[in-house]
């Protein structure tokens, strides 16, 4: 009965929650439960829309709760709405930011009413725990959940957060987005995986950031990949898009992006890595230059190409 009691709450608030896209999905054969699913939706400067989906994937009381808790009765009005997702199905809690499918157990969404009356973007913070409703509130507590009957228990741990890239899988400990900047980041250490038929890319880096409003997804801080084929590849930041075949790799003035395969060396501001076929190109922009060393132990400056 608790959570048939969430879902009524639910509805009962979709009249506050104007930027919330409050929808149920399409149960599957056989399953007589809808999950529950928020959209929070993101307005940029470009005067597009871009939509953050999040979805209980579970229907059972045994793996998780789905439930909303509203601003109570001594908070002013503009006090934010929070959402609670739990699943410890093996779906989990999908939550899908552009071209990113990421997969939790526990996910909490927080949205405040803007001056306009209409909802913002909103706030997600995801990681491995659990959440479940209470008895009674607890005494002596007085944060919103609390006061809502709801326990929320994060436990960040790594490889917790899985993000699902077309081919690409990348793993994560937590996951936070927030409507100030539009940047979903997931801290590390990541580790990646992409499969091919000459065997598989693999990575690390320090952490990931989605950029909503850009549509990118970048490897943050001491990126490293390595080819089946034994190139190794190494740059601050590299922006990935499993689509395009492609990972871009950028370097910093005193530390060039680096690809290397066997004795072979290539370091540039740039280098384009062709993710099928394990190809790099590099591209240098004015004032930078491109190095080659080779198996014979020379190095020179190759000619500076102009930047992509």
């Amino acid at each position: 009965m608790r959570r048939l009691a969430a879902l009524t709450l639910t509805l009962a608030l979709g009249a506050a929650l104007p930027a919330w896209v409050l929808a149920q999905e399409t149960p599957a054969e056989g399953n007589e439960t809808e999950n529950a699913v928020i959209e929070l939706v993101r307005r940029g400067e470009d005067g597009e829309e871009r939509r953050i989906r999040i979805v209980r994937t579970g229907t059972s009381d045994e793996t998780g709760i789905f439930t909303i808790c509203g601003p109570q009765e001594d908070e002013p009005e503009n006090a934010p709405n929070v959402a609670v997702f739990s699943e410890s199905g093996p779906g989990g809690v999908r939550i899908t930011i552009d071209k990113n499918v990421i997969r939790v157990p526990l996910a909490v969404v927080t949205q405040r009413p803007t001056e306009e009356g209409e909802g913002s973007d909103g706030r997600v913070e995801a990681s491995a725990g659990s959440a479940r409703f209470l008895d009674a509130v607890p005494e002596g507590k007085t944060d919103r959940l609390s006061r809502c009957a709801v326990e929320v228990t994060p436990q960040p741990a790594p490889d917790t957060v899985l993000v699902t890239q077309g081919r690409t899988e990348l793993r994560g400990q937590k996951l936070v987005y927030d409507e100030t900047d539009g940047i979903a980041r997931i801290d590390g250490p990541i580790s990646f995986r992409r499969p091919s038929e000459d065997g598989p890319l693999t990575g690390t880096s320090e952490r990931i950031e989605v950029n909503v409003d850009e549509e990118q997804t970048v490897l943050v801080g001491n990126v490293v990949l390595n080819s089946q084929g034994g190139r190794v590849s190494r740059a601050a930041r590299v922006e990935y898009d499993d689509q395009a075949n492609t990972a871009r790799l950028i370097g910093t003035p005193e530390q060039p992006a680096e690809s290397r395969q066997g004795g072979d060396v290539l370091r540039a501001q740039v280098l384009l890595y062709d993710l099928d076929r394990n190809e790099v190109v590099a591209r240098a922009g004015e004032g930078s230059t491109i190095t080659g060393e080779f198996q014979d132990g020379e190095t020179s400056p190759a000619p500076t190409s102009s930047s992509p």
